[in-house]
């Protein structure tokens, strides 16, 4: 696979569409349970915490302190990340730096929140 292919292969963060959409398709039900998965890690939660409270990229030898965990183990839950489209990283030297993808947390927002209005406009109705 080229650097071209790379770029242009759509990832979940990319590819969800709001919760609310009418006919979600079982591909679109799939890419969006594929996002929230990668979520679905307390040790994910906390470095998506940690990057978006981060003024700079993050070391990933940082994380590993940070969460306690081994490496290879922070380097495995930062690909499940990675390929969600959530995170970008930056090779420097030996060290991979991390930060958060603006686009795909505005996206994963986009997502929750049309939900959430309508789940409050369905309690209005109810009352």
């Amino acid at each position: 696979m080229t650097m071209t292919q790379i770029a242009t292969i759509e990832t979940p963060a990319q590819c969800c569409v709001p919760l609310t959409a009418a006919g979600m398709t079982p591909g679109e039900a799939e890419t969006t349970a594929s996002l929230f998965k990668a979520l679905g890690d307390a040790h994910r939660v906390r470095i998506v915490n940690l990057l978006a409270t981060a003024k700079d990229a993050v070391c990933v030898c940082d994380l590993t302190d940070f969460l306690g965990l081994s490496q290879t183990t922070v380097s495995h839950h930062m690909r499940k990340l990675v390929d969600a489209g959530l995170l970008t990283r930056e090779q420097r030297g030996v060290w991979a730096y991390y930060s958060l993808r603006a686009d795909a947390v505005r996206r994963l927002g986009d997502t929750l929140r049309v939900a959430a209005e309508t789940a409050t406009e369905t309690e209005g109705a109810t009352r």
